[in-house]
């Protein structure tokens, strides 16, 4: 039995992948590692920028300080 016509994928989506050479498993292979790759990708973007962002506070907060002490001074 045709793995495509199991998995009731269409006709169009099928024929797309039978043209590229790749059979319904090697599809979901490829299909499973794109999503953990964008995943990892998503991830380490929002650890850069969250990074990024405490920095940058806390670089405000040391000007404000320093600016509050020289007021004082």
């Amino acid at each position: 039995m045709d793995l495509w016509k199991r998995l009731e994928m269409s006709e169009r989506l099928a024929d797309m992948w039978q043209e590229l050479g790749l059979s319904a498993g090697t599809a979901v292979v490829v299909l499973i590692a794109l999503y953990f790759v964008i995943k990892w990708a998503v991830k380490n973007g929002m650890t850069e920028a969250y990074r990024k962002i405490t920095e940058q506070k806390a670089q405000d907060d040391l000007k404000a300080d320093k600016t509050i002490h020289d007021l004082w001074n």
